[in-house]
């Protein structure tokens, strides 16, 4: 297999690997969203005590399928990586981005026993349950950042430098870090919705301003005010990094990134109006993670060794005429 074929194959093989992770990562929030946590008992990595649950309920059998498909992926990582190492040389960004990808899945994997083990599940209340749905939100991030960042490079782009990018790499930290900060509230949100769910707008109103409410509850007033603020400062951000790296894969980043964010705001706001059904939860999710991977490609792409930088007056310009 030529050089070029097998740097096709190995492309194809990491944004399906990318898909997928986003498939389970859905499905992980279906199985919050249903109460089925629970649904293998206290049992990790096996189900109700068995490797195959005998005569299971609607619940287990929803589990049961996260924990398959989280096992596939994760098999799938190990050859991203492997194959990466093996397919690139050394100082190659893919093979770090890969690297990455497989350290992630794995943690992604132990916060998810935790999650059963320490019985962080189905109606727990506990403010711990918060801290680990947070680290939870940022560890998915993170995994799917860097198979993101696999892809991308795997497309034969220069890899990103972090030195003398001046307030392009400032732009760049502070979206990254408000968006992982948006998606921590909007976890502890979903979560707050699924625990104490309003049976009409009205109710939820009253739920959310209630002084008595549950912490989980008062913080959904939060995530809206938190959508709308961090979006106007990301958006702003990737306009002006398309300026200061005008190449054409950041404007086209910073254009995407502008019209998700805003289907996002609209799927927020109709996920508020339906009282969050799970359907529309899993839409407002897959959009977070579309926005999130936009960045990632925007932040690679204004980053990267050879980006033009408008900043930075060309050399010929600067040279005696």
């Amino acid at each position: 297999m030529s050089s070029s074929v097998s740097s096709r194959a190995y492309r194809r093989f990491s944004w399906s690997t990318l898909v997928l992770t986003l498939a389970v990562v859905l499905w992980g929030a279906f199985v919050r969203a249903t109460g089925s946590g629970a649904g293998c008992g206290e049992h990790w990595p096996v189900c109700n005590g068995e490797v195959v649950p005998r005569a299971p309920s609607v619940q287990t059998l929803i589990e049961y399928t996260h924990r398959l498909t989280s096992g596939l992926v994760m098999v799938l990582a190990v050859v991203l990586c492997v194959w990466g190492l093996r397919a690139h040389a050394k100082g190659h960004p893919v093979r770090k981005a890969a690297v990455l990808s497989l350290v992630f899945i794995l943690t992604e994997a132990a916060v998810g026993a935790g999650l059963v083990l320490f019985k962080m599940v189905a109606g727990n209340e506990s403010l711990a349950r918060a801290w680990w749905m947070a680290a939870h939100l940022i560890n998915t991030f993170l995994l799917v950042g860097a198979m993101t960042l696999t892809a991308w490079w795997a497309g034969g782009r220069e890899r990103l430098t972090w030195r003398r990018q001046g307030l392009t790499g400032w732009l760049v930290v502070g979206s990254l870090v408000g968006l992982l900060v948006l998606g921590v509230s909007g976890a502890i949100a979903a979560l707050g919705d699924t625990l104490f769910p309003a049976s009409s707008l009205a109710h939820g109103l009253s739920q959310d301003v209630s002084p008595g409410a549950h912490l989980f509850v008062r913080l959904r007033v939060l995530h809206p005010l938190l959508a709308v603020l961090v979006g106007a400062l990301v958006v702003f951000a990737a306009g002006m990094v398309a300026k200061l790296r005008p190449s054409p894969a950041v404007k086209r980043a910073a254009l995407q990134l502008g019209v998700l964010y805003a289907l996002q705001l609209v799927a927020g706001l109709v996920n508020v109006l339906l009282l969050a059904p799970v359907w529309m939860q899993l839409v407002h999710l897959l959009l977070a993670d579309l926005v999130w991977m936009t960045l990632v490609r925007l932040s690679a792409a204004g980053l990267a060794l050879g980006a033009p930088r408008a900043d930075v007056a060309p050399a010929s310009e600067l040279s005696p005429g």
